[in-house]
């Protein structure tokens, strides 16, 4: 990534921006190395999903269909999947947090699909928001694989939808995002054969073209015994057939081994044969990469020794055979870690089995994403766009594969729908990447924005509302609560949020940075805080008594008010932590994602209501936030006992110790080493603070923090 700018390009859109990204490139031009390195360093929470369950084992998420539990059928534009209730707690949680929805091999998704992830993430999030606001990464080439659509599901479609593909997607061409396309392709080196591939993929194959690459044709090839040829056909049943025969051919005693599972583990998840069988000379491939560098997905081997105990194989380059032991895949679900608050994967059950299957012969579709050094061709019978180029493409080079079957130009297939997609999208994302700091700079901006955005609440008032008069209208006292409620909050909040946001998008990025307009951020989250406190922080617990016969009535208000009391409850927490915190996209982020599992968590009354006995009692009135983290530290409490106890973070905490270190009554070496207070100094004088923190950062020892730096800047610096 360092060494290539397009990959650089989509880093900085999916970690500095909240817009959606597509993400295509030829073959081997490391769409699957940016997932992984992706997946390992991003700060955002993220969830992977793919088409198919191969796909999403690969990529190491779940399937569209399960994570979204939307059901088989196609989706009809404006229909009701579920009601957001029917989700788990645990989904729910995760779908609030999330940052980052990936979608890999995107190219398979029809467009009606995404229209559904839409409609589940509008429940969850943001309603008037396409995908509720989350920011999309889609993996994939549109010029490999394509939607599987049948005739059934086309006619129901094609009332709705233009095409098929992703792209067509209503709720995607609602939104702007960007396309990047990898052009350095890492798989094959030879000029000649990439100029190739690429007509074939654009589809524009010329005379010469079909000349070159029908010169590797020859029908009576038959590779060398010990050779890592391996067959790509256009249908499994041709594949299966094959293997089939050469396996029977063989004269030496087959062997089966069974694979064990645990838990669930879908049967159309399985990622080679339940019942494996193997004979001495069988030509196998790997299906996945050891941890010691002897085979990776899509090596091709031989079996030298096989019994009911052990299985040796030997590939093509190594001196010697090496044993094959069975490897463990795992099926796993996202869930919600309570004590970390990130999303992880928690395994549902698992498939023990050797790591092989027969490899003289395999599909187009199975091959998509290894690498061949050698391969025989069999693509005559291709039937959708894209198979010639899967197939080509899997090669090292021109020399390495040997075509089974001629190629014309009837069975290169391409669709002129993605050619004129993807020659706009090229154009366009020109134009996004020349604005990209502007960009970067612009989601600050919004995010700040957001935090000072009211609307989800004036909508969950005015619809609880109106519940209440429809089904209530003997409680009074409560409906009059709630008209007044909605008045304060369009008079004291909605107004004064819409003066903050004209006030932030007048303002330059190096304003909105200063250390003057920080502090005025915090006094802002204060004052809604308090707002809000005074218009809900009664009216919402006594509607919670009001009690109705009517079934359709208490169903309505059971949802209404847990929207607005989880929203109301969410802002409340974020607002609390940003009054004592600088804004940052990270620290925002950050509090945002707990203040909705606080939300929505089982633990959330309790915390309610001892925050609620702390603020009645008239001691803990007189005394700060900043005063009790002081008390407790003057106690002989540690700064991280300190934060345990009152449920802050370590920064927060010495950001409230600083008013007193800077008036003497705390000793900065006490608080932190003085060590690290000379590095930081020395390092701070050197740099300077023009470009904020980060720059001494760089320059600092690696078990110095943000917060240290923070700290020693605002008590010794001038």
């Amino acid at each position: 990534m360092e060494k290539n700018q397009e990959l650089r390009n989509a880093w900085d859109f999916v970690e500095h921006t909240g817009i959606s990204i597509f993400l295509t490139g030829k073959a081997g031009t490391g769409k699957t190395t940016f997932l992984r390195a992706l997946k390992e360093h991003s700060n955002k929470r993220n969830v992977i999903v793919a088409p198919t369950g191969v796909a999403a084992m690969n990529a190491g998420g779940m399937t569209i269909h399960s994570f979204f539990q939307l059901p088989l059928s196609p989706f009809v534009p404006n229909a009701n999947i579920k009601n957001r209730f029917d989700y788990s707690k645990e989904k729910r949680k995760i779908m609030r947090t999330l940052d980052l929805l990936i979608i890999d091999e995107i190219s398979m998704v029809r467009a009606d699909v995404l229209d559904a992830i839409d409609s589940v993430l509008r429940r969850f999030r943001e309603p008037n928001k396409p995908f509720g606001g989350v920011q999309l990464l889609m993996i994939g080439d549109l010029q490999q694989l394509t939607p599987v659509v049948t005739p059934t599901e086309e006619e129901l479609l094609q009332r709705y939808y233009d095409t098929p593909y992703f792209f067509g997607s209503k709720a995607l061409r609602s939104i702007n995002y960007v396309t990047i396309e990898l052009t350095h392709v890492y798989r094959q080196q030879d000029e000649t054969f990439i100029t190739l591939l690429n007509n074939i993929r654009e589809g524009n194959v010329s005379e010469s073209d079909l000349q070159r690459l029908n010169q590797r044709y020859d029908p009576t090839f038959q590779p060398k015994q010990g050779s890592d040829y391996i067959r790509l056909t256009t249908h499994n049943r041709m594949a299966e057939s094959y293997n089939e025969d050469q396996l029977r051919n063989l004269p030496t005693r087959a062997y089966t081994f069974s694979a064990e599972t645990e838990g669930n583990f879908p049967e159309y998840n399985y990622p080679t044969d339940f019942n494996l069988t193997l004979k001495v000379g069988a030509q196998v491939m790997f299906i996945r990469n050891d941890n010691i560098g002897r085979f990776y997905n899509g090596r091709i081997g031989h079996v030298t020794y096989v019994d009911n105990e052990k299985i040796s194989v030997l590939c093509p380059g190594d001196e010697e055979p090496f044993d094959v032991e069975a490897e463990t895949w795992e099926n796993t679900k996202y869930t919600l870690n309570e004590k970390t608050k990130q999303i992880e994967a928690e395994v549902q059950g698992t498939f023990k089995q050797y790591p092989l299957r027969l490899a003289w012969a395999i599909t187009i579709h199975k091959s998509q994403g290894l690498t061949f050094e050698h391969a025989i061709i069999d693509a005559q019978a291709s039937f959708a766009s894209g198979q010639v180029y899967v197939a080509l493409s899997r090669c090292k080079s021109l020399e390495g594969l040997v075509l089974a079957s001629p190629i014309g130009n009837t069975a290169i297939i391409n669709d002129s729908r993605v050619s004129d997609y993807i020659s706009h999208q090229t154009e366009e994302a020109q134009k996004s990447i020349s604005v990209l700091p502007t960009l970067k700079e612009e989601y600050y901006r919004q995010l700040l924005i957001e935090m000072f955005n009211f609307n989800d609440l004036k909508v969950y008032e005015a619809a609880l509302f109106r519940v209440l008069t429809e089904f209530f209208f003997k409680y009074t006292k409560i409906n009059a609560l709630h008209k007044m409620a909605l008045s304060d909050l369009e008079n004291r909040v909605i107004g004064v949020s819409m003066k903050w946001e004209k006030t932030i998008k007048s303002m330059t990025t190096e304003q909105l940075q200063r250390e003057d307009f920080k502090e005025r951020i915090k006094k802002g989250a204060l004052y809604f805080h308090s707002e809000l406190t005074e218009i809900f922080s009664k009216t919402i617990p006594l509607t919670k008594e009001v009690e109705t016969n009517n079934k359709v009535g208490a169903k309505r208000f059971d949802s209404t008010y847990t929207e607005l009391k989880q929203t109301y409850d969410a802002k409340q927490d974020l607002l609390e932590s940003m009054m004592e915190e600088d804004f940052t996209i990270t620290n925002y982020l950050t509090r945002k994602q707990e203040a909705i599992l606080n939300s929505i968590g089982d633990e959330t009354e309790r915390k309610r209501r001892k925050r609620r006995e702390t603020k009645d009692s008239p001691a803990a009135n007189k005394i700060s936030t900043y005063e009790q983290s002081y008390i407790l530290y003057k106690a002989g409490k540690s700064i991280e006992e300190i934060a345990k106890e009152r449920g802050l973070t370590e920064g927060t905490i010495q950001g409230h110790l600083i008013p007193y270190i800077n008036n003497g009554d705390i000793k900065l070496e006490d608080v932190i080493e003085e060590k690290k207070i000379n590095i930081i100094k020395r390092i701070a004088k050197a740099v300077g603070r023009e470009n904020g923190i980060k720059p001494i950062k760089e320059q600092c020892p690696s078990d110095i923090t943000y917060n240290d730096i923070n700290l020693v800047i605002k008590t010794t610096v001038p």
